[in-house]
C-alpha cells in the first residue's frame, strides 16, 4: 500500500513526475550502445574543429548548424570519441522543455491540465515514431527554445519580457531553421495582443540572429558555406528533399497514420470542439503541421515539433474531460501511461548486450550474404585507428560516418559521408583527385548500392583500380592501400 501511494504521489506531481521522465530519458538513449548516423556526422566535425582546427563547412559537411558542432566538439575535448555527453546534455535540455508544458498548462488551465500535459508530452517523446531514442538532435534544443519562449510570451507582462521572449526563440531558430514555424506562431499571438509588443519580440530574434552571424565571421566559419551547406543544397536536384509525389504522399501517410501520433487524434479533435476557436495552442499546432509539410521530408525526429502542442491540446481537453464529466483521474491517468508508453526494444537489446557482450567476427561480414551493422562499424573504425598513423588520411566510402568517427582519423574530402548533389559530386571528385587518402574503405553490403549513386561508385571504383592495392576485408569493407 504505501509502494502505490508513492506511485500515484509521482504521478500526481510535477517535480517526481519530471525527474522520472529525466531517468527514462536517459535509459532509453544511453543503452542505444553506438552513435547514431547523426551523431557520427557531428562527432566527425566538431572533433576536426575542436583538435585540428578546421571549422564547420572546412572539416566536414552536414545540413546542421554550427551549434551542435560546438557541442560534438566540446564532447570530444573532455571526453574523447563518446555519445553519452550530448545525450546527457539533450536529455537535460528535453526535460526543461518538459518542465516548461507543465508551466504553460497550468496558467493557461490548471495544475491538473498541467500534470496530464507533461505526462503525455513526456511520453512521447520516447516513442520511435519521434526518435525518442536520439535526444541529442538540433530538434532537442530547437523545440525546447520555442516552448521556452510560448511561455515568456503568454506571461510577459512589459515590453522588455517579450524582446526577452525573441531572444529564447532566436536562440531556437539558431539551432533548426524549422524553429522558424513555431517563431511564427508566437509573433501572430504577440501582435494580436498588441502591435508593439509584436515589434520587440521580432526584435528580440532579429538581435540573437545577428548575434550569431557576427559569431560566426569570428569562429572563422564562411557565412557563404554556411548558406550553402546549411541550407541552399538541402533544395533542389538530388537533395535530401527531392522526392516525388508518391513518396512524400506515402511518407505522409505513414508518419501521421501508422505511428503512434494517432493516439493524440480524438483528444486533439475533443480540444476544437471544447475550445470552438482556433487560440494560440491550435496557431502553434497549424504552424508546425505547416513547417513539416512545406520541408516535407516526414523524417521520424521532425515529428518532435508537433509533440509541445499536442501534448498541452489534449492534456487541456482530458483535464476538461475529467471534471466536466467526472471521470476518475487515477484510472485516467493510468490508462495514458499503457497507452502512450513507447514500444521500444533498442534500450532492452543494449542492456543484454552489456550483460552479456558478443565479440564480433570480422570474416562474417565478409562472406555472402554481406550485411551493414552499426557494432560492425565501430570495429572497422576501432581498426582503421589502429592500422593508419593520425597524419594518414582514411576515405570510407557510402555513408560510413560512424567507422569514420571512432576511426579519429580525417577524410581527405569534406564530404566524409556521401552527398549526391551536384556541388558534392565536384566536391568530392576534386578532393579525392587531388589529395589520395592512404586508405579506402568500400562497402560490400547492398546498401551501398542502393543509396550511393552510379557516377560516385564509378569514381571510387576507377581511382582504387589507378592508385590502390588490395589489402584486406575488414568487417564487410574491402580495405585498398595507396600504393608505394
Amino acid at each position: 500500500m504505501v509502494l502505490k501511494n508513492r506511485i500515484w504521489q509521482i504521478l500526481l506531481q510535477p517535480l517526481p513526475l519530471i525527474i522520472t521522465f529525466v531517468l527514462l530519458q536517459l535509459f532509453v538513449s544511453l543503452l542505444y550502445l553506438h552513435f547514431t548516423f547523426d551523431e557520427a556526422m557531428w562527432e566527425y566535425i566538431g572533433r576536426n574543429w575542436f583538435r585540428n582546427g578546421l571549422t564547420p563547412y572546412a572539416g566536414g559537411v552536414d545540413n546542421k548548424s554550427p551549434l551542435i558542432y560546438v557541442l560534438f566538439g566540446l564532447s570530444d575535448k573532455l571526453f574523447g570519441v563518446n555519445y553519452f555527453f550530448p545525450r546527457i546534455v539533450g536529455t537535460f535540455c528535453q526535460s526543461l522543455g518538459i518542465f516548461f508544458v507543465y508551466k504553460i498548462a497550468k496558467h493557461l488551465t490548471n495544475k491538473q491540465a498541467g500534470v496530464l500535459s507533461v505526462t503525455v508530452y513526456g511520453l512521447s517523446l520516447l516513442w520511435k515514431s519521434t526518435d525518442g531514442i536520439d535526444v541529442s538532435l538540433t530538434q532537442t534544443y530547437a523545440v525546447t527554445f520555442i516552448i521556452i519562449s510560448f511561455y515568456c510570451s503568454i506571461t510577459a507582462l512589459k515590453g522588455k519580457d517579450f524582446f526577452i521572449a525573441g531572444l529564447i526563440a532566436g536562440l531556437g531558430f539558431g539551432f533548426r531553421f524549422s524553429a522558424g514555424f513555431g517563431i511564427a506562431a508566437i509573433g501572430i499571438f504577440v501582435l494580436r495582443k498588441n502591435v508593439g509588443f509584436g515589434v520587440l519580440f521580432f526584435t528580440g530574434v532579429i538581435t540573437i540572429i545577428f548575434v550569431q552571424t557576427i559569431l560566426l565571421h569570428l569562429a572563422g566559419i564562411s557565412f557563404s558555406d554556411f548558406l550553402t551547406y546549411a541550407f541552399t543544397d538541402n533544395f533542389g536536384s538530388d537533395s535530401i528533399t527531392d522526392r516525388n509525389f508518391s513518396w512524400r504522399a506515402a511518407s505522409f501517410v505513414h508518419g501521421f497514420f501508422y505511428s503512434e501520433l494517432v493516439l493524440f487524434y480524438p483528444f486533439i479533435i475533443a480540444y476544437f470542439f471544447i475550445n470552438k476557436k482556433i487560440d494560440l495552442l491550435s496557431t502553434w499546432l497549424i504552424c508546425e503541421f505547416i513547417g513539416i509539410n512545406i520541408l516535407s521530408m516526414y523524417a521520424t525526429a521532425h515529428f518532435k515539433n508537433l509533440l509541445p502542442a499536442f501534448s498541452l491540446m489534449s492534456g487541456i481537453a482530458i483535464s476538461y474531460l475529467v471534471q466536466t464529466y467526472k471521470v476518475p483521474l487515477k484510472p485516467t491517468i493510468l490508462i495514458i501511461w499503457i497507452t502512450f508508453f513507447p514500444k521500444i526494444l533498442d534500450p532492452l537489446v543494449g542492456l543484454k548486450k552489456l550483460i552479456l557482450p558478443v565479440s564480433l567476427n570480422s570474416e562474417k561480414y565478409c562472406e555472402p550474404p554481406f550485411q551493414q551493422d552499426d557494432f560492425a562499424e565501430k570495429e572497422l573504425g576501432l581498426w582503421i585507428k589502429t592500422n593508419t598513423t593520425e597524419q594518414q588520411k582514411v576515405f570510407i566510402a557510402g555513408h560510413g560516418a560512424e567507422a569514420q568517427a571512432y576511426s579519429e582519423r580525417q577524410s581527405p574530402t569534406i564530404y566524409f559521408n556521401i552527398t549526391p548533389t551536384k556541388i558534392a559530386q565536384e566536391r568530392l571528385f576534386q578532393d579525392l583527385s587531388t589529395n589520395h587518402p592512404f586508405m579506402i574503405a568500400v562497402p560490400l553490403f547492398p546498401e551501398y548500392n542502393q543509396y550511393v549513386n552510379e557516377n560516385i561508385r564509378s569514381f571510387i571504383n576507377d581511382l582504387v583500380a589507378k592508385n590502390y592495392v588490395f589489402k584486406t576485408c575488414m568487417y564487410g569493407y574491402n580495405i585498398y592501400m595507396l600504393k608505394k
